[in-house]
């Protein structure tokens, strides 16, 4: 194995763009001695330049001593030619996202440097195991997957490809450890596990909007807010721009031979026409004024009236939350076991819309509102079917927020939009674990630090209940009948059993 803690370890990176430079950085600070080079001219001499100005900013502001930045940046030198690469330990590539490219330049470099040299490519979307098929020493390459910006991102991803020797992952680990950065492994399957577990997120809301459920504004208040994410997905599309998340989405869609779990929307491509790519074309979802989006106002709170309430106890567990929240905001609560006829009937379903609940306990649609039982703290969603009347969705919108708590209407859906996002998300780190990609501790570790997520998938999963989210999906499958959302195996197999979505298999 090769010792990536010796001091005269020389590390080449071939591209010296954003990702070749941030790695070029973390490696001099972890006292790795760093050769630059690039196919253009002078950019290696002017990535060196530019990391040395950031090196000397950060002693600046004490978050490095200005010897330690002074020492890392004596560690890096520009090579001018790829043969200036011939003593490296390690060569990590971070040139364009084309697999000829990538093929091309791993072939120049196989008559360049040792037989003992490890081979590393940053690709962030193709397989390595077709790059590394084009090399003389397969064995030896392996994937090692940063994000932008490096310094700050502290995860990278180890890709073990088909043909990649167990030292290689080993070792690539070892050194990203050195670097400062927390690595996770992963077998070589399409979008790793980030942009693997990603998927939900963003395609979920985008049926969602796709459906007329929600506006763009108020599904990103709705995760934002209710479901705790950093971001919402809207808000996060136009900040990545639609150029490059939309071919992710698709290309991770045709790699996986049309899962419709990965399924993409047609949204992202017409907007993608358009030129509507967001933030960095002013104008994506939302509409930026030097920068800073435009939020469309919320509709004004109705007062709270004196409507008497009909809580559904259909799902007991909820009820009891529910039916203490309506006594602390002084509703005038039913106990009858049907509602009289002039009351506001609240079903609490779980996967399923506000029609099919409203119609398994026999109630009028037009008395009837759905609220999502799962996120009741920081921001309500309240459902209506097609036949509530607009006096009983304010009844019931100026009562869920007499105690300032914000509430969200949407059209009728089957598992609201909080639900069906988070089962989603679940349902995809659990058919990660299934296809063995990762370990489940590092799924959840990748998720957290790479995508921001309040918890990891599985982590997720455990905190709503494995049973409760295997009743979102299937009532989900069985109304809309899309085996997008047919249940992991991983995830049904554990709710069964009864036991944590983390445990693994013995």
């Amino acid at each position: 194995m090769l010792d990536t803690t010796r001091n005269d370890l020389v590390l080449g990176i071939v591209g010296t763009g954003l990702m070749g430079r941030g790695i070029a950085q973390i490696a001099a600070q972890g006292g790795i001695r760093v050769r630059l080079h690039d196919a253009r001219a002078e950019a290696a001499a002017e990535a060196r330049a530019a990391i040395g100005q950031t090196l000397t900013k950060l002693a600046d502001k004490g978050k490095l001593t200005a010897e330690a930045a002074a020492a890392a940046s004596a560690r890096l030198a520009v090579a001018d030619t790829l043969d200036a690469l011939a003593g490296c330990d390690i060569v990590v590539e971070a040139i364009v996202e084309r697999l000829d490219a990538k093929r091309a330049l791993f072939a120049e470099l196989e008559d360049i440097v040792g037989t003992q040299c490890l081979l590393a490519t940053n690709t962030s979307s193709l397989s390595v195991t077709a790059i590394a098929a084009g090399c003389r020493l397969p064995g030896r390459v392996g994937g090692f997957h940063f994000f932008s910006p490096v310094p700050l991102m502290k995860l990278v991803e180890v890709i073990d490809g088909a043909l990649t020797e167990a030292w290689v992952g080993d070792a690539l680990t070892a050194l990203a450890r050195r670097m400062g950065h927390t690595p996770v492994r992963a077998q070589d399957t399409p979008g790793f596990i980030v942009n693997h577990a990603g998927r939900a997120f963003g395609t979920e809301a985008l049926r969602i909007l796709g459906e007329g459920i929600a506006g763009v504004a108020d599904i990103d208040r709705i995760l934002r807010e209710a479901a705790g994410f950093r971001m919402g997905p809207f808000e996060l599309l136009d900040l990545t721009g639609l150029d490059v998340s939309h071919p992710v989405m698709e290309s991770i869609y045709d790699q996986y031979y049309q899962e419709p779990r990965y399924r993409p929307s047609p949204i992202t491509r017409q907007r993608l026409a358009a030129g509507l790519l967001g933030r960095k074309s002013g104008r994506g979802f939302y509409t930026y004024d030097d920068g800073k989006a435009e939020q469309p106002a919320e509709d004004s709170v109705p007062p709270k009236g004196d409507t008497p309430v009909w809580l559904s106890r259909r799902n007991a567990p909820a009820a009891e939350r529910v039916a203490a929240l309506l006594e602390t905001l002084g509703a005038r609560l039913e106990t009858g076991e049907r509602p009289s006829a002039e009351a506001l009937c609240l079903v609490l379903p779980l996967g399923e819309d506000a029609t099919t609940a409203a119609l398994a306990e026999g109630l009028d649609p037009a008395c009837t509102l759905a609220l999502d039982p799962l996120t009741l703290a920081r921001r309500r969603t309240l459902m209506r079917t097609p036949l509530t009347t607009r006096a009983m969705a304010d009844a019931a919108r100026g009562l869920l927020a007499a105690d300032g708590t914000p509430v969200t209407l949407i059209n009728d859906s089957a598992g609201f939009v909080a639900q069906r996002v988070l089962a989603s998300i679940v349902n995809i780190g659990c058919d990660i674990a299934q296809q063995r990609v990762a370990t489940p501790e590092d799924i959840d570790r990748a998720v957290t630090l790479g995508l921001g997520y309040p918890q990891g998938p599985l982590a997720l999963g455990d905190t709503l209940g494995a049973a409760t989210v295997l009743g979102i999906l299937d009532a989900m499958h069985a109304f809309y009948r899309d085996p997008r959302y047919r249940p992991s195996p991983w995830l049904v197999r554990r709710a069964r059993l009864g036991v944590s979505l983390l445990t693994p298999e013995n």
